[in-house]
């Protein structure tokens, strides 16, 4: 389960507990580009939903700073979302590897933000082999909100903090798959991943 700290993230771990699944969190720790609000909601959000449910959901915290720091010096900023999306999903799939898990999980739903669009999702999935579940995918954005304030995530996921610095001013909305594996010829993507994941903390 990839954990940012906002609302939608927790909402779609919750949907996913309720059905029984045992689930690892992978939280991408993006400082200097943020603080550290991110993580401290994302490990409240935990001890909340594991109280809930009885389940350990061991917490990865993956470094992903310095793989911004490349990108933005290296690669097309407009792109810059979906390069972020495709390198958070590939390492989130070497922790699923170590950890056995089956599957992976995001709180992305239809349209939100720019990474959010059929097309930059598209780019993003097809960068993994294992099956990516969206259980918020057709909902709006009152309907996540009003589930995570019954589930009582709501007040962790609005606290003050900085957020993500790293957006460029005009992300693109639509990406093709020529152009995004263009962008990553720029760059050593299996080092940069492999360096990230070797790095991680588990909480």
């Amino acid at each position: 389960m990839l954990m940012s700290g906002g609302i939608d993230s927790p909402v779609a771990l919750q949907m996913i507990l309720r059905q029984g699944h045992e689930m690892v969190a992978v939280h991408m720790d993006n400082r200097p580009f943020t603080d550290d609000t991110p993580l401290e909601k994302v490990t409240d959000h935990l001890r909340l939903l594991r109280e809930a449910w009885g389940q350990k959901v061991p917490l990865y915290v993956l470094p992903h700073g310095p793989t911004q720091i490349q990108l933005m010096r290296k690669t097309d900023r407009h792109v810059g979302c979906v390069l972020c999306r495709r390198f958070m999903w590939r390492s989130a799939e070497k922790v699923a590897e170590r950890e056995g898990a089956t599957f992976l999980v995001t709180g992305e739903a239809l349209g939100q933000v720019a990474s959010q669009t059929l097309s930059n999702m598209r780019s993003a999935t097809i960068s993994v082999r294992l099956p990516i579940v969206r259980p918020l995918i057709g909902f709006d954005k009152q309907e996540i909100e009003a589930v995570a304030k019954s589930i009582g995530t709501y007040g962790i996921s609005t606290r003050p903090g900085l957020c993500c610095q790293a957006v460029p001013d005009r992300p693109a909305t639509r990406s093709g798959l020529v152009q995004i594996l263009g962008e990553e010829e720029k760059i050593d993507v299996d080092a940069m991943i492999d360096e990230c994941v070797r790095r991680a903390v588990v909480m």
